[in-house]
């Protein structure tokens, strides 16, 4: 039997992931747009975004995000960046909201 991925599974790996100058992990702060899972060729194509495109931490937070999900998951990771829809805080979880003072 293969072993099976679930997007609450990824989602539980990315939540270790943070954006260094927040102290809250980008699934709270809302920067996954998406998560697609290919079992068969034990692929999971995670859709992003970050707080600005001019982000100077690009490429360790999308670094650590690769890492973390093929460590965690026996998955090859593939970390879209998109800039469209841009990100604002209402993409926040009500968590996040609250440990900003929103």
């Amino acid at each position: 039997m293969q072993f099976m991925v679930s997007e609450e599974q990824v989602k539980s790996i990315l939540k270790n992931c943070y954006d260094p100058e927040i102290p809250i992990n980008i699934v709270d702060l809302g920067l996954v747009y998406g998560i697609s899972i290919d079992d068969e060729k034990k692929k999971i194509k995670i859709t992003m975004t970050l707080t600005s495109p001019g982000c100077p931490m690009y490429a360790q937070i999308s670094e650590d995000v690769k890492r973390r999900v093929e460590e965690n998951s026996g998955y090859k990771a593939d970390i879209e960046m998109v800039w469209e829809p841009r990100w604002t805080q209402d993409k926040m979880s009500e968590d996040a909201k609250a440990m900003i003072g929103l």
